[in-house]
C-alpha cells in the first residue's frame, strides 16, 4: 500500500474515533431529565455522530482497500458534515446566549423569568398548550421535587443553604414573591394577603400539579436547557476543530494518491 493511502486509512480512523464524542453527547443529553421531556437537541447530535461514523468507515475501507470511489464519497459528505457541525454549533450558541437566573432577598437559590430566554426556545414550550401538557407530563413523572424533599427538611437549610437545579427551583416551588410560607420544600402555606401573579395562583400542593403549569417553571425548564446545550456545544466545537483539522489531512493524502497515480501513468507511458 503506498505511504497517502496508509495515511488515508489513519485519517478515517480516526475520524471513526471522533464520532464517539459526538454520539456520547447525544446520549448524554437524552439521559437529562429535561432534554427527554422536551426532545429537541439529542437525536440530531446523535443523528449526526452516526452519520459521521458511517461516512469515516467508507473512508477507511476505500483507503485501506484502494477504492477510489469510496475515498470522494467520503470527502465530499464529510465536507458536508462539517459545516452541519458548524451550523449546528452556531445554532446552539445563538439560541442559549440569552438567559439567566435572578438572586431574590433571603434565598440561596436563583430564579428565573421566561422572558429572558431567547424567542426560538420560549416558542418550543410555549408554542400550544398541547406541547407543555405533554413536557409537564413528563417533568412530573420524574424524581427532581422528591429530592429536594430528601435533602432538605428544615427551612433555614432549604432557604438559605440550598442548591437547587433550575428546574427545580421552578417547578417545585412557589415563586418567592408570593409569599407563601415553607413547611416542606414542596408544601407551602398559602399567604394572607391576596397577589396579582398568576404563578401564585396555578401552585398546588398537590405533589402532582405543584408548579408544573406555571411560568417559572418553564422559565426553569429552558435555564436547564441552556445550561446542558452550553456544555454540549464545547463538545462539539472541540470535536468540531478536531475533525477540520482530519479532513484537511485527509484532502491532503487524496490529492497525494491522485498525485502518485499520475505520476505513475506517465512513467508507464513514458516506458
Amino acid at each position: 500500500m503506498a505511504v497517502p493511502n496508509t495515511i488515508m486509512a489513519v485519517v478515517n480512523f480516526v475520524a471513526m474515533l471522533l464520532s464517539i464524542p459526538i454520539i456520547a453527547v447525544g446520549i448524554w443529553l437524552a439521559t437529562r431529565a429535561d432534554n427527554a421531556c422536551v426532545q429537541l437537541l439529542q437525536w440530531p447530535i446523535i443523528a449526526v455522530g452516526i452519520v459521521v461514523l458511517v461516512v469515516a468507515l467508507a473512508g477507511f475501507v476505500g483507503a485501506f482497500w484502494r477504492v477510489p470511489w469510496l475515498l470522494l464519497f467520503y470527502l465530499v459528505a464529510m465536507l458536508v458534515l462539517v459545516l452541519v457541525m458548524a451550523g449546528m454549533v452556531i445554532f446552539i450558541y445563538a439560541v442559549t446566549l440569552d438567559g439567566s437566573g435572578h438572586r431574590v432577598p433571603n434565598r440561596a437559590y436563583l430564579e428565573y423569568r421566561l422572558e429572558d430566554y431567547s424567542g426560538w426556545l420560549r416558542q418550543r414550550v410555549e408554542g400550544s398548550a398541547e406541547k407543555w401538557n405533554r413536557i409537564k407530563k413528563c417533568l412530573s413523572s420524574t424524581t427532581e421535587c422528591e429530592e429536594l424533599n430528601q435533602t432538605y427538611r428544615l427551612a433555614q437549610d432549604f432557604l438559605n443553604a440550598a442548591r437547587i437545579s433550575p428546574l427545580q427551583s421552578g417547578c417545585c416551588k412557589p415563586p418567592t414573591e408570593c409569599g407563601y410560607t415553607f413547611v416542606n420544600p414542596t408544601y407551602w402555606i398559602s399567604p394572607t394577603s391576596a397577589t396579582t401573579e398568576m404563578d401564585c395562583f396555578l401552585w398546588s400542593n398537590n405533589q402532582t400539579v405543584l408548579c408544573y403549569s406555571c411560568s417559572s417553571c418553564k422559565a426553569g425548564l429552558l435555564a436547564e436547557l441552556r445550561r446542558e446545550w452550553r456544555r454540549a456545544d464545547v463538545v462539539l466545537v472541540v470535536t468540531l476543530v478536531a475533525l477540520i483539522i482530519v479532513y484537511a489531512m485527509g484532502c491532503y493524502a487524496f490529492r497525494s494518491v491522485k498525485t502518485q497515480e499520475l505520476l505513475q501513468r506517465y512513467k508507464q507511458g513514458y516506458t
